[in-house]
């Protein structure tokens, strides 16, 4: 196993043969549909073969608008999410590439190389390689790689056979397009030129397509102006509702909403005078420090969408997790149940897995509609159709709310739960069994967040599980599994899936986790004598 920092001039492209198409260019997405025709037998002759060698190249770039990274603390960290798929080295013939913007210290890939089973540690080691732009700007992993000709070109001497390879990414953009082109592999992941389908509008066009329930609103706004005009228009038409909320195109976590609210509002001619002078002032932000300007800047920049908040007295916001595979087979692999937070109650902290068991008929049913619509667009991978549900009179509806044609928060731990036990989501019960056929249940987090975490190191909290009884036990399939450590020591931040047999049992480690990390925070370590 290596981790190697390479670098060298981007104008240097002399180290790729044959010449470089320009990103974007007619040869280059020529190139790109000549790739993914390759992809549909790939996939059916090595996919379905676990004894058959690959190369698997993982690029856990988070390929999405620059100025929301920037609000996100540790992003570059977030690359780590994925570090799970080392378990893919239980593969005997499976090699694994894996590019990062800094380096992940060799405690955390030792922790996850522990976790593959069944094969000679050595022997997995030597499948891995670990690289690193060293490079903690923000700007996309995948651009970095692209500006690092010398990289791509140690890639591309790490793929034995391309047609036995593939590239697998957080998002599907351009940028993977192009990184996909020059490393002459096939992306396993949705065309970027489909990329719009998981915009907020474009998901608000496939909702309307499939027959599925969303909230009332209006989709395709640019600027100040649309957006005023939405929200009377909404009110208007929807005179009991009493906040509505604000969404750019390209946000995540919640980071690029805000929210407005009614109270107040006129009745007649006057709404739209008074929209225009209280909305710089009454809309609240999702986002930390943000502002009406900058904001409204963004919206004429990127587009958005007004709908109208779902509330009742007794609401979730579960996800449903799919995937169309290359031969066009349609798949719901999970349900779960996002944990928000914040002060508007739209920052996605985390998720219990499965999702509330009376929802499940409802959400697959809406979910399998959508699907249908996304694959007779020629979407193909995995991706998240997020919804708010509402129950009246004992009964659930299912408000759907965005597509997210990537990977996402709910993807990595459920990752991790079925390599680490083989085992699969049986959508007609809504629970995951093992290979054992246990029942298994969990709950994620990104956020755990303490100030007092820097004092901790991932060796140590490694250990610290491990002491207290909480590390993942392969035999009883139960105990926790931590990522985002390369996040601790800088802000105080890491992550764990707590996987129980039940929901009670995933929630006791949960708060057991918290405990040991509080405690192991707080507890002086004598300083090593250096010599």
């Amino acid at each position: 196993m290596m981790q190697t920092a390479l670098s060298c001039s981007p104008a240097d492209a002399t180290l790729l043969d044959p010449p470089i198409p320009a990103p974007g260019s007619p040869e280059e997405l020529r190139a790109f549909a000549e790739l993914q025709r390759g992809l549909k037998p790939m996939f059916g002759r090595v996919f379905s073969n676990s004894q058959a060698p690959r190369t698997v190249v993982v690029i856990p770039s988070m390929s999405l608008d620059r100025k929301g990274l920037e609000k996100l603390e540790g992003a570059s960290r977030y690359e780590e999410r994925f570090l799970c798929l080392l378990m893919l080295l239980q593969l005997p013939a499976t090699r694994v590439v894996y590019i990062t913007s800094e380096p992940v210290a060799p405690p955390i890939v030792d922790y996850y190389l522990g976790l593959v089973h069944d094969v000679d540690p050595r022997d997995a080691r030597a499948r891995l390689t670990m690289l690193t732009c060293d490079d903690p700007s923000a700007a996309p992993l995948t651009e970095k790689i692209l500006g690092r000709h010398q990289l791509v070109a140690r890639i591309r001497g790490l793929i034995d056979d391309p047609a036995s390879s593939h590239l697998t990414c957080f998002t599907a953009t351009a940028l993977e397009r192009t990184l996909a082109v020059r490393l002459g592999i096939s992306l396993y992941g949705c065309d970027p030129a489909l990329w719009h389908l998981g915009t907020k509008s474009g998901s608000r066009d496939v909702f309307h397509q499939a027959g599925v329930l969303a909230p009332p609103g209006y989709e395709h706004l640019r600027g100040e102006e649309d957006v005023i005009r939405a929200l009377v228009d909404l009110k208007r038409a929807h005179s009991t509702v009493r906040r509505a909320v604000i969404k750019i195109e390209e946000g995540f976590s919640g980071e690029g909403n805000a929210i407005f609210s009614y109270d107040d509002a006129p009745s007649g001619p006057g709404l739209t005078r008074w929209m225009r002078d209280v909305l710089p002032r009454r809309v609240r932000f999702v986002a930390p420090g943000e502002r009406w300007p900058t904001y409204r800047d963004e919206l004429a920049r990127l587009g958005g969408i007004v709908e109208a908040f779902v509330s009742g007295t007794e609401v979730r916001s579960p996800s449903v997790q799919c995937r169309i595979d290359p031969s066009g087979a349609t798949q719901i692999i999970s349900t779960h149940d996002q944990v928000l937070g914040g002060a508007s109650g739209q920052v996605y902290l985390g998720c219990t897995f499965p999702a509330e068991p009376s929802c499940c008929p409802g959400l697959h049913a809406a979910a399998r509609r959508v699907t249908a619509v996304l694959a007779s667009e020629g979407v193909v991978g995995r991706f998240g159709i997020d919804f708010v549900s509402t129950r009246v009179h004992n009964e659930w509806r299912h408000y759907a709310i965005e597509i997210n044609i990537r990977k996402g928060g709910t993807t990595h731990p459920f990752l991790t739960l079925q390599l680490l036990t083989d085992g699969t989501y049986d959508a007609a019960t809504g629970l995951f069994r093992t290979k054992s056929g246990r029942p298994c249940f969990y709950l994620a987090s990104d956020n755990l967040c303490d100030p007092a975490y820097t004092a901790l190191t991932p060796r140590r909290v490694i250990s610290a599980a491990a002491r207290h009884g909480l590390a993942f036990h392969p035999d009883a399939e139960r105990g926790v599994i931590f990522h985002l450590m390369g996040a601790l020591q800088p802000f105080g931040k890491l992550g764990a899936v707590c996987i129980g047999r039940s929901r009670d049992d995933a929630q006791d480690l949960f708060g057991k986790t918290i405990a040991m990390l509080r405690r192991e925070a707080g507890r002086k370590v004598p300083r090593r004598k250096s010599g």
